[in-house]
């Protein structure tokens, strides 16, 4: 990934997959999680495409992980953010490697403020942008075909994620019960029988 470098986060190791933007906001500290079809929903992707970035290491629930025949994953919002990023990437042509490349970047530096944060790509290169003039630097020499601004994607997560079910760790529902969430009115009905 090209564009400014900060420096890695040291606590970053390999085949561990960290953080990809720091905690903000309390309603994100939670272990509130959404599981593989809301998923799936609110990132605009299939279950296939959620299954195999799960399975290659590419975007991992960072809640809870599937184990064993009938578990279910759990992912943050952060995750689901990812998720959409990497769709975005792909429709525009972006390969899945430097799609990798890309999000292990963001991952090891942390970014703090998503807002600011404009990925560039020309449909080979992904370029990360954190002002206008970095954006209009790469315009001008070429190599930005398109963009997508974080900031924009979290909104429109946050907007589809309110309208769907979710629920904590321990597999309680968090919040108002979903009306259509049937698995989840059937799991609180049988631990309050």
């Amino acid at each position: 990934m090209s564009g400014n470098d900060r420096g890695q986060r040291p606590d970053a190791g390999l085949g561990e997959q960290g953080m990809l933007f720091d905690p903000v906001g309390p309603e994100l500290a939670d272990e509130i999680g959404y599981r593989g079809p809301t998923a799936c929903a609110a990132a605009g992707i299939t279950y296939r495409q959620l299954d195999y970035w799960a399975r290659t290491g590419l975007v991992e629930p960072s809640i809870r992980a599937a184990h064993g025949s009938g578990s279910q994953r759990l992912y943050s919002f952060r995750d689901i953010l990812v998720l959409k990023v990497v769709k975005r990437l792909l429709d525009t042509g972006v390969s899945l490697p430097n799609i990798r490349t890309a999000v292990t970047h963001l991952r090891d530096r942390g970014i703090s403020d998503l807002a600011q944060i404009t990925l560039m790509s020309d449909g080979a290169t992904v370029y990360e942008c954190t002002s206008a003039d970095e954006v209009v630097d790469l315009l001008q020499g070429g190599q930005g075909v398109f963009g997508i601004a974080l900031g924009k994607v979290w909104r429109e997560v946050e907007g589809s994620l309110a309208e769907l079910p979710s629920e904590r760790a321990d597999g309680t529902v968090a919040g108002a019960e979903h009306p259509d969430d049937e698995l989840a009115a059937r799991r609180s009905r049988r631990t309050a029988g």
